[in-house]
């Protein structure tokens, strides 16, 4: 299924490119003085993060639009509800990553170990000492990293692009394995927020068909 694939691509660009689950690279890259401190100063952007929210955009391969809001609380949850006529609702609740179709009444139930989500929903991150960065590019205002998340590929497959100096994420773009782009763009972050623990919560799915995989 199309629509599923590009969720998974919109949880696995979320990780901010660790290719958690994935071969690392044959070699650490050798990076410059100024890229291993960019690295240090996005890593503890991201273990400063304990809550976030705000609206997302999501811009598919044919050009076709998808938006909704997020929410994350460390450690382990995150729901990403999507906006009609996109009958999808995403809720990770620290355990289990499941996806309710809300026009099929089904829900796919996913071991959080099996979903790279470690990254962005853990407390601590050191991008410096992840493999599978290949790459940093300074544009002005942003600073993007660049990133494989297997070993048997030869050029990066996710970007990730930060507001820069003053670090704020930004958006992803995601290459599937026929070269096809999916961008997933943020707007008005908030963080520190206290969300209810009941967005984490899977509820009004009783009746529907349920799967487990592992």
């Amino acid at each position: 299924m199309r629509r599923f694939a590009q969720i998974l691509v919109l949880a696995v660009a979320a990780v901010v490119a660790t290719g958690a689950g994935q071969p690392p690279p044959p070699r650490p890259i050798e990076f410059s003085g100024a890229d291993r401190a960019d690295l240090d100063k996005v890593s503890a952007y991201l273990n400063g993060i304990r809550s976030l929210e705000g609206g997302f955009v999501q811009i598919g391969p044919n050009g076709e639009l998808d938006q909704g809001r997020f929410y994350l609380v460390k450690p382990g949850k995150l729901r990403f509800e999507y906006q009609p006529p996109s009958p999808l609702l995403v809720v990770c609740d620290g355990r289990t990553f499941a996806v309710f179709n809300k026009k099929l009444k089904t829900v796919d139930r996913y071991p959080l170990a099996s979903i790279p989500l470690d990254v962005l929903l853990s407390e601590h991150v050191d991008l410096k000492k992840d493999r599978s960065i290949v790459k940093l590019q300074r544009q002005p205002g942003t600073l993007v990293i660049e990133a494989r998340t297997s070993a048997n590929r030869s050029k990066a497959n996710i970007a990730i692009t930060f507001a820069y100096p003053s670090l704020e994420l930004r958006q992803w773009t995601v290459i599937d394995d026929q070269g096809l782009p999916t961008t997933v763009a943020l707007r008005n972050l908030a963080s520190g927020t206290n969300p209810s623990d009941s967005l984490f919560v899977l509820r009004d799915t009783k009746g529907v068909g349920a799967k487990s995989r592992d």
